[in-house]
């Protein structure tokens, strides 16, 4: 497989990309769900939360998707790391996932780390 192939995006909850996470480095991909906090459209720059998490989204590739504030979005895209450690992702997928019951949500991607975390110590030992 060639390295210009492009990658998943790993699940993740805002809570869980800081700086001390093995996540939080450029060029990461990423699947990130929020709701839409904010939004300029001369900067393509929309910023979503989730509880006291908040994360920048750089938009500028996606021409289709229509942004409302207050709507949940899922983005997948690459992380940038800005020197001050701002983290933003620069999407190059977004969809409007309003409906989505977040507590649920955020109950399937805990099972979804603890069997990750059981399945890798399973082939390891």
């Amino acid at each position: 497989m060639s390295s210009s192939a492009i990658k998943h995006g790993v699940l993740v909850a805002l809570q869980d990309l800081d700086p001390s996470s093995p996540l939080f480095k450029r060029g990461t991909s990423l699947r990130v769900t929020g709701k839409l906090d904010e939004y300029s459209v001369e900067n393509a720059l929309a910023v979503i939360v989730d509880g006291d998490f908040k994360l920048k989204i750089d938009v500028k590739h996606l021409r289709d998707l229509n942004l409302r504030i207050g709507s949940i979005y899922q983005f997948i895209g690459e992380l940038l790391i800005a020197p001050n450690d701002e983290a933003i992702l620069q999407a190059r997928v977004g969809r409007n996932v309003d409906g989505i019951d977040l507590n649920l949500y955020h109950q399937s991607l805990q099972l979804l780390k603890q069997f990750q975390e059981n399945h890798v110590s399973d082939h390891v030992a």
